[in-house]
């Protein structure tokens, strides 16, 4: 068995980033991007109102002071003039401050009476403008590589780019074996149970930016292997779930030989997922998955996401976690690194992060109402309430 990192990074090692493709800027949230956007304006171009009120000289700035009204400035039309002393430019947000101008008073701090404003007693501090460029400025950049968020998308719009350089989604084929098995939706007989792990990985890889195949689910026998895995073609990544152990039943090793893959691991010391393995079948990259269900999952989220990033250009992340406080006390652990389904609650320093009772790799509901898995390294000694220790939180992206 090797260990979790040496697994992780072996893995890794197995992909190399996509080729680029170009998207419309509204579709390209969620890719990532592979080549920096360069602002081809200021923004904003020119100083500007940022409240609704009275464009003026400061010089004229004073409680009580009145000023003559000669023009007015709404946002997308410039006043055409010069602000003289003593008079003042009706303004709305976002419009250019005239010339001559270099403050705005609020409207709140103003009262008008027919062209002439009487400045209030009191004014609120503040120039209320925004400078031209005071955003970004020409030839400014978005860096790639990165995952574009909304804001991402905004700031590329404000740039003025309607397309973007974007990797390319990784596609996935999902092999599950197992006679076993069958399909949601489908009747199984007394012996038999649904797949869920297929539906469960092609979540994970869809919201890691990824296109999953979910194929036939292949049958205990070579012949039936060999035919689904003739239709992973065109995969960036194929991976199996379940018959990667030792048993008479688990044919995916074997068969992925007969088909060339070079392996690059088998079993690793983790808990749950303990029987994984990496390889290549000629130019595709293949993850042979555990088949029990929330190790499928877990070793889903610590294996195939990273592969993933890697695909998508995107630079690996650290193998050290966030904190939180044990809630209970825990014994030793053994020799592998064991990713405990846990809950998460607020705590006055740390989070506190307390384990399920029981961890059985096959209950699917603890893992549905996991807020974290708490990560025991191996050899971990005893541990009592109140400790520190290291946590993946759930519902984000990747551990």
């Amino acid at each position: 068995m090797i260990s979790v990192a040496a697994a992780r990074a072996a893995c890794v090692a197995l992909v190399r980033p996509l080729a680029h493709e170009q998207v419309a800027l509204d579709m390209a949230g969620g890719r990532v991007l592979a080549r920096d956007v360069i602002a081809l304006r200021d923004q904003p171009p020119f100083a500007a109102s940022a409240m609704d009120g009275y464009a003026m000289r400061k010089a004229d700035r004073r409680p009580g002071a009145q000023l003559h009204v000669v023009g007015t400035a709404p946002a997308g039309r410039a006043w055409q003039g010069q602000v003289a002393p003593g008079q003042a430019v009706r303004i709305f947000t976002g419009a250019p401050l005239p010339d001559g101008a270099d403050c705005v008073v609020i409207q709140e701090d103003v009262t008008a009476t027919g062209a002439i404003i009487t400045l209030g007693s009191t004014l609120e501090p503040g120039d209320n403008m925004r400078p031209a460029a005071g955003d970004f400025r020409v030839g400014d950049r978005l860096a790639a590589p990165r995952r574009l968020s909304p804001g991402d998308i905004a700031l590329c719009a404000a740039m003025n780019a309607p397309r973007l350089d974007v990797f390319r989604k990784p596609e996935v084929a999902l092999i599950a074996t197992g006679d076993e098995l069958v399909s949601p939706g489908q009747t199984p007989h007394a012996d038999q149970i649904i797949t869920s792990n297929s539906y469960g990985l092609k979540a994970l890889i869809e919201a890691e930016g990824g296109r999953a195949r979910i194929l036939p689910i292949a049958r205990d026998d070579r012949d039936s292997l060999k035919q689904v895995f003739g239709l992973a073609g065109g995969a960036d990544l194929i991976v199996t779930i379940g018959g990667a152990s030792v048993g008479d039943h688990d044919l995916v090793a074997g068969v992925a030989a007969e088909l060339g893959m070079e392996q690059a691991f088998y079993k690793v010391a983790m808990r749950p997922g303990k029987p994984l393995m990496a390889g290549r079948i000629g130019d595709t990259p293949m993850l042979g998955l555990p088949g029990n269900p929330v190790s499928a999952m877990i070793c889903g989220m610590i294996f195939m996401l990273p592969m993933l990033r890697a695909m998508q250009g995107l630079p690996p992340r650290a193998d050290t976690y966030p904190l939180a406080r044990l809630g209970c006390d825990l014994p030793a652990n053994g020799k592998r690194t064991h990713y405990m389904r846990a809950q998460i609650a607020h705590g006055a320093d740390y989070p506190i992060i307390t384990p399920f009772d029981s961890q059985d790799s096959a209950r699917l509901s603890l893992l549905s109402g996991a807020t974290a898995l708490l990560v025991r390294p191996a050899d971990d000694g005893p541990r009592t309430g109140g400790e520190l220790v290291e946590h993946i939180p759930l519902g984000t992206s990747y551990p």
